[in-house]
């Protein structure tokens, strides 16, 4: 059985991520130990809320140390949604925030058509996933889109999505099973 950290920082949706690796078939725990993150098969960064209080937990704990220390060693990490933003160099969101810098890029707030954009949509060749958010990456490290905005960015072992797989069903469960593989 695989381990996963998802780190605990003080975000929402922490605990259905948990639940929805759990379902897979791995050991996951919510964790704020930098130790965990590193020693894990897969680290998750998931998230809802703000960038700026999420980049100063995750400084607080010594987690976005943990997730650059982890990406650099080539340890397969998954951000999800705001994970995904975190992981950018850069977010507008708050008046300007400093990321991870685990994917170049910036999270830019969506200026064209529903906003938040919440609800299902399709991924270029993945499926259909659910959606709620009101920044999205801009980053050349792309690797798939949704209703033109990226969906999914990769660069070495990280692998972000803007999309909830633990809320997405069938399709959502698929995913996870696909990143546990890679792990």
């Amino acid at each position: 059985m695989k381990a996963v950290a998802v780190t605990d920082y003080g975000a929402g949706n922490v605990r259905s991520v948990v639940t929805a690796f759990r379902r897979v078939g791995a050991e996951a725990a919510l964790t704020d130990d930098p130790e965990r993150v590193l020693a894990a098969d897969l680290a998750v960064l998931p998230g809802v809320g703000s960038a700026a209080t999420a980049m100063a937990a995750l400084r607080a704990h010594g987690l976005g140390e943990a997730l650059r220390e982890r990406v650099a060693a080539g340890r397969p990490t998954l951000g999800i949604c705001l994970g995904l933003q975190l992981a950018l160099d850069e977010s507008e969101e708050d008046g300007g925030v400093a990321g991870l810098g685990l994917l170049p890029g910036r999270a830019v707030r969506l200026r064209e058509g529903r906003v938040p954009r919440m609800g299902w949509a399709a991924v270029d060749g993945e499926g259909t996933f659910y959606f709620a958010h009101s920044y999205a990456a801009e980053t050349p490290a792309a690797t798939a889109v949704s209703e033109g905005i990226v969906a999914a960015a990769e660069s070495g072992s990280f692998l972000g999505v803007q999309f909830h797989p633990e809320k997405s069903g069938a399709a959502g469960a698929r995913f996870l099973e696909r990143c546990l593989s890679r792990a």
